[in-house]
């Protein structure tokens, strides 16, 4: 079944064993013969610690039912008071992700749809805010009767509610309900915010029986350094805790730095009461496959959130998946922007030489979106850098805005441009407010979700890139757009505007016909990419960072169906449904073919290269 296991699957080869026993496990907990009956639960929980693991150990189990038949649906729940995760710094909890409907949800959610190919909304994710909410609007309008509400049961019962009529609404494009339902709980047990979920999660467990209902629980098993020894009392505690709360473990997945020994299985079987077999051993391990060498993509992803990379996972994972289906091996440099400027220079010498030295040693320049003036000014010379130097570029977003503010200074000599969110009072304002924004809440109140964009530069390269179709469909995150009263001035210096929406005043692609490819897009190319449907501008970056973008680009004279998310081929061209080039290529369909399941795992984060660190 490896060949379903698509996107960061195989980032640790401990999922093999998650396979394995999950397959037989899950399956004699949720298989039952004859017609089919109840909604099937997965209920994936942590415990000890946080980052366990839990996103791909939902996702996985997910990829493995699918693989057995089973049509599966996902459920995140996150036990905090915010509405949704829009208005969430990603220090906190990672990227935004950006959902078709528009909603801002976990990252998680991505990690949902990229693994299993599926569509979410808004109520795929529960947050406590939600919840608090739908029961206090409950209460206003008098449903209560006059009773005194409480977390049990009026809240409960909202998750239960939630859950149950989330679970029927199918994902995957056909009609009829899901067979199971995979629900991932935030946070880690014992959790005080999170006493609301595993109440209710309890009360379903007991309401729809041991037959419909199967818990996976992530734990760790720490090893002292000391005398190398596995303890195991945290994940005995922690069940313990788990069962405290009325919630049973089928499976225990044991988080480590080495195998679990025997000895360890059998005391945790013994102390958790769950059977030996069911007890695995997720331990961390070298890669034991022998991975050929090949030509190395090194992309520099300029921002600000560079401490943390989930921050950009989508953007991360879409840069793999355009990698792997051209066959080369990526490898991905975060680049702080704040340090590129020259304020850096003054009070860091070192930071600022070692930012400098990551992105002229880039064969790309990926700009992603974002929001607030911190290194703003070194998104700018990073796009400047690009620009001047041919080197691929992609902004995205914040991203593309930045490109046309820096043209903006660099070709039509106006050093006072700017945008009017940073600031307000410049002469030459490049990106403005949206009018139909709002200027006082800033939770859901932007352009989310997916907007059509008509091309209107037929032999621009992102049209080719998307296969020559009239429109696209893709997903938006903004509240700032680029001015149309200075759109004729920028396209007489030579922006040219590739794409735009339905009105024909609202830019969505912007390119430099004068680069062999620079490219800012307003919308999040990013949240759509799958490693089956790798996105357009993110294969054609690659492409072009390795020199070979003409093997990714339609003729002008073919046509691609608007249904079709990918650019599929002409004799030289990648096919990135499948992962290898069609027709005469200097890499054989079968050796991309198996590099492609060998290296979806492998990012490589690097922090250092030897180059002339002079700007």
């Amino acid at each position: 079944k490896t060949q379903s296991f698509k996107d960061s699957l195989f980032q640790s080869f401990w999922l093999f064993s998650l396979a394995v026993c999950v397959t037989h496990t899950v399956s004699s907990c949720l298989s039952r013969p004859g017609k089919r009956k109840k909604m099937k639960y997965v209920l994936v929980t942590g415990g000890v610690v946080s980052g366990l693991g839990k996103g791909i150990t939902a996702s996985s189990i997910g990829v493995l039912l699918q693989s057995c038949g089973l049509r599966v649906t996902c459920i995140k729940i996150d036990p905090y008071l915010n509405y949704d995760a829009g208005t969430i710094s990603p220090y906190e909890h990672g990227e935004v992700f950006v959902l078709e409907d528009g909603s801002e949800v976990d990252l998680d959610l991505g990690n949902y749809e990229r693994f299993l190919g599926c569509t979410l909304t808004r109520d795929n994710n529960i947050t406590l805010g939600k919840i608090q909410q739908q029961v206090m609007d409950r209460e206003r309008r008098g449903d209560y009767l006059g009773t005194t509400v409480q977390i049990v049961p009026h809240v409960t019962d909202a998750i239960k509610e939630w859950v149950e009529r989330v679970a029927m609404i199918p994902v995957d494009g056909k009609e009829g309900p899901p067979d199971v339902c995979i629900i991932e709980l935030g946070g880690t047990i014992g959790d005080n915010e999170s006493r609301p979920f595993t109440d209710a999660l309890s009360q379903l467990s007991y309401s729809v029986g041991p037959e419909n209902f199967c818990l996976i629980h992530v734990t760790l098993v720490p090893v002292l350094s000391v005398v190398g020894e596995q303890k195991t009392k945290p994940t005995q505690h922690s069940v313990r805790d788990l069962r405290g709360l009325g919630l049973t473990p089928n499976i225990i997945a044991c988080r480590s730095t080495k195998v679990l020994e025997e000895n360890v299985k059998a005391k945790l079987s013994r102390f958790c009461y769950v059977p030996m077999q069911n007890i695995l051993s997720l331990h961390d391990v070298h890669n034991i496959w022998h991975i050929p060498l090949l030509l190395k993509v090194r992309i520099a992803v300029v921002g600000k959130y560079t401490d943390l990379s989930d921050a950009y996972l989508s953007v991360l994972k879409a840069l793999m998946h355009a990698s792997v289906a051209f066959g080369k091996k990526l490898v991905v440099d975060l680049v702080p922007s704040p340090d590129l400027e020259k304020t850096t220079k003054k009070e860091n010498s070192c930071a600022y030489k070692a930012a400098w030295m990551l992105l002229k040693g880039a064969d790309g320049v990926l700009i992603p979106g974002g929001y607030g003036n911190r290194g703003l000014e070194g998104k700018i010379l990073a796009a400047k850098y690009a620009r001047e130097n041919n080197i691929p570029f992609v902004g995205i977003c914040l991203g593309m805005q930045v490109a046309v503010i820096e043209f903006a200074r660099s070709v039509l000599s106006l050093p006072d441009a700017n945008s009017t969110e940073f600031k307000p009072e410049t002469n030459h304002p490049c990106i403005v407010f949206m009018p139909e924004g709002s200027t006082t809440h800033m939770g859901g109140t932007m352009r989310l979700g997916s907007r059509r964009a008509y091309f209107h530069v037929k032999d621009s390269i992102s049209a080719r890139l998307y296969g020559n179709k009239e429109f696209v469909d893709e997903r938006h995150r903004h509240r700032y757009e680029v001015n149309p009263d200075m759109a004729v001035c920028l396209e007489k210096a030579g922006l040219s505007f590739a794409a735009k929406d339905e009105t024909g005043k609202r830019i969505e692609i912007v390119e430099v016909p004068s680069h062999p490819f620079f490219i800012g897009a307003q919308f999040h190319p990013e949240f759509k990419s799958r490693p089956g449907k790798v996105s357009p501008l993110f294969l054609g970056l690659i492409a072009a960072a390795c020199g070979e973008l003409d093997a990714v680009l339609t003729p002008v004279s073919i046509q691609q169906d608007n249904n079709q998310h990918v650019v599929l081929g002409n004799e030289t061209r990648v096919d990135p449904i499948n992962g290898f080039c069609n027709g005469t290529n200097k890499t054989s369909q079968k050796s991309v073919r198996q590099n492609s399941d060998l290296y979806l795992h492998q990012i490589s984060m690097s922090s250092r290269r030897k180059l002339n660190p002079n700007p």
